[in-house]
């Protein structure tokens, strides 16, 4: 049992908009912030490492080739890899100590990163941040998950998954005032303010009672073994993490280098497109959870999946147009996705198990990004052209869909009346 968790006698829930819930979204908040840093700053990370010329290729134009920009990226997501072991100890020691202790030396070497004196310095101590940071996100889901009842589960998953946009908007658009070729720098020390407001928050981070309870009956083992009647559940869920990290990866993570570098875009267009995209996210939100809840977790997950890829197709056709619209709709499409895939994702599987399955899932999404990331940068380099690498990204998670209606429908149930046992 872990030594922070108190055993209650009954399960407490709480609502979706109780401090509890609302403290992990701010959590989120500052996950979301540290780990978007990357992508915001791409465009200047590759100028100020590289050496732009002007020219016709992608190289030329950036400052680094895409394959360059591909294998960094790459590493940054592999580096992830570890948020398995740190994401499933909290099955070991608790939710909430995990979670804290994770988001901080998360942030701590977020902003180590702004001392970088070269590209692969600035991949190689970012990269120890990121591991954490993964697990702190995924963390703050379960946690959600755990504390709330079915009438209000699909909300505070949207709730955290907004948290963590937020944070990646007020990156963004930290990175649009600050600016200049050493604009990244500043950004990434600026980790340092969510760092200081964790400590405060901490008070009203609470263990979830659903943990709580089944404590004393888990095992020792720092990945919980999972029963043979799930296995085939966590093929599935692990597959459309795959899939969905395959096509999200590479189209986050080149959009502002798309933007600012290849078609030119002042960065007052960029910040329009991050506000838009921020409208968007909400009422996504907002949307995916009346229909994660109104006509279940399958259909909502399987249909917002297919808009995603459409959107990334179109945000590198080629156009500004493209690229204003693609973006803002893709965000609005990913943002309906969230909570049916967050909700179904934590409540097809026991407890005892929960934190080690998000870490598994954690570790499929990583390796479905990288392979994303270096097959969208190769493709992109043959073709010279960006819009090939999205059609590719697009079409694998499209097809994927359908995974979402082998698993069973949890809209409106319990946890507990899914699985047996802890």
């Amino acid at each position: 049992m872990p030594p922070a968790a108190e055993v209650p006698r009954t399960l407490r829930l709480h609502a979706a908009r109780s401090g509890a819930v609302l403290s992990l979204a701010l959590v989120s908040l500052t996950v979301g912030f540290a780990q978007f840093g990357a992508v915001a700053s791409l465009g200047e990370v590759a100028r100020a490492f590289g050496h732009p010329t002007g020219g016709t290729t992608i190289a030329e134009e950036a400052g680094l080739s895409g394959t360059e920009l591909g294998i960094g990226l790459a590493i940054l997501r592999l580096a992830s890899l570890g948020a398995l072991a740190s994401t499933a100890a909290a099955d070991r020691y608790g939710r909430r100590r995990c979670l804290l202790g994770s988001a901080a030396a998360g942030l701590a070497c977020t902003a180590a990163v702004a001392l970088s004196p070269s590209y692969w310095s600035f991949v190689a101590i970012y990269a120890l941040g990121r591991p954490l940071l993964s697990s702190a996100s995924a963390l703050a889901q379960v946690m959600a998950a755990e504390q709330t009842a079915a009438s209000d589960r699909a909300l505070a998953i949207a709730l955290v998954s907004g948290g963590y946009g937020l944070g990646a908007g007020v990156s963004a658009l930290a990175h649009t005032l600050l600016g200049g070729g050493a604009g990244f720098r500043a950004l990434f020390a600026l980790a340092l303010v969510p760092l200081v407001l964790l400590w405060p928050l901490r008070r009203a981070v609470s263990e979830p009672d659903r943990f709580a309870l089944v404590a004393p009956r888990l095992s020792r083992h720092l990945v919980a073994t999972l029963g043979p009647a799930y296995r085939r559940r966590l093929l599935v869920v692990l597959v459309l993490a795959f899939s969905i990290a395959f096509m999200a990866g590479p189209v986050n993570s080149f959009v502002y280098l798309y933007g600012e570098n290849i078609l030119g875009l002042p960065s007052g267009e960029i910040a329009a497109f991050v506000l838009g995209a921020g409208v968007a996210g909400l009422c996504g939100l907002l949307l995916g959870q009346h229909l994660a809840d109104r006509i279940g977790r399958r259909p909502t997950g399987a249909g917002a999946l297919v808009a995603m890829a459409g959107c990334a197709v179109a945000t590198y056709s080629g156009s500004e147009l493209g690229l204003g619209l693609g973006y803002v709709l893709g965000i609005g499409a990913a943002s309906v996705l969230a909570p049916a895939v967050g909700a179904l994702g934590n409540e097809v599987f026991p407890t005892a198990v929960r934190a080690s399955v998000a870490g598994w899932l954690v570790a499929a999404s990583v390796l479905g990004a990288v392979a994303g990331l270096l097959l969208f940068g190769a493709v992109a380099d043959a073709g010279r052209a960006f819009v090939t690498g999205a059609v590719v990204v697009a079409a694998v998670a499209a097809t994927s869909g359908v995974l979402f209606f082998a698993l069973p429908e949890s809209a409106g149930l319990e946890p507990e009346e899914l699985v047996p046992g802890p």
